[in-house]
């Protein structure tokens, strides 16, 4: 139980350091080779598998969604300390650069946690929601909102010898 608690701490903390744009220390507890995965075809989708990767996506995050905001709503922890499940139920909100304050999304991260390092990390959302929000920053003269995915090369020479 005070396990539990410790890894429902130290992930809301992990939330407020986003939420204020603290990358260093959002990463800090991350794995050299994690597994990052956003779903969708925008921006923020695709997949990152190293912690340099997932830095340059979280810059990416501020810049086009300068005041999104995350809500948790849950933690559920399960596991033991060598190998943890963490799921975190959240609600997003932004005011987008036309003055739209209705950028509303919901989803859940699942974390893999080994010894307190995250070594996965999958983001469940409203894609298509994210995709408008971005296309609306976009809109409004903001083009890395509809840039390429920042997607590791692991990735990239994984699809390219699939084809």
């Amino acid at each position: 139980m005070l396990y539990s608690y410790i890894v429902k701490k130290e992930i809301r903390k992990t939330f407020d350091h986003v939420n204020n744009h603290r990358w260093d220390e959002a990463v800090k507890a991350v794995a050299p080779h994690v597994h990052h995965r956003v779903s969708g075809a925008h921006a923020l989708g695709g997949e990152r598998h190293n912690k340099e990767d997932l830095r340059r996506w979280f810059e990416r995050l501020g810049r086009v969604l300068p005041n999104l905001h995350l809500t948790i709503n849950n933690i559920w922890v399960t596991g033991l300390p060598w190998r943890t499940t963490v799921f975190a139920e959240w609600d997003a909100t932004a005011t987008l650069l036309n003055g739209d304050a209705s950028y509303v999304n919901r989803g859940l991260h699942v974390f893999t946690l080994r010894w307190g390092r995250v070594y996965a990390l999958e983001e469940f959302q409203d894609s298509q929601e994210a995709a408008r929000g971005l296309a609306a920053q976009a809109a409004a003269g903001l083009k890395e909102a509809v840039a390429e995915p920042i997607e590791s090369s692991q990735k990239r020479s994984q699809r390219a010898r699939a084809f």
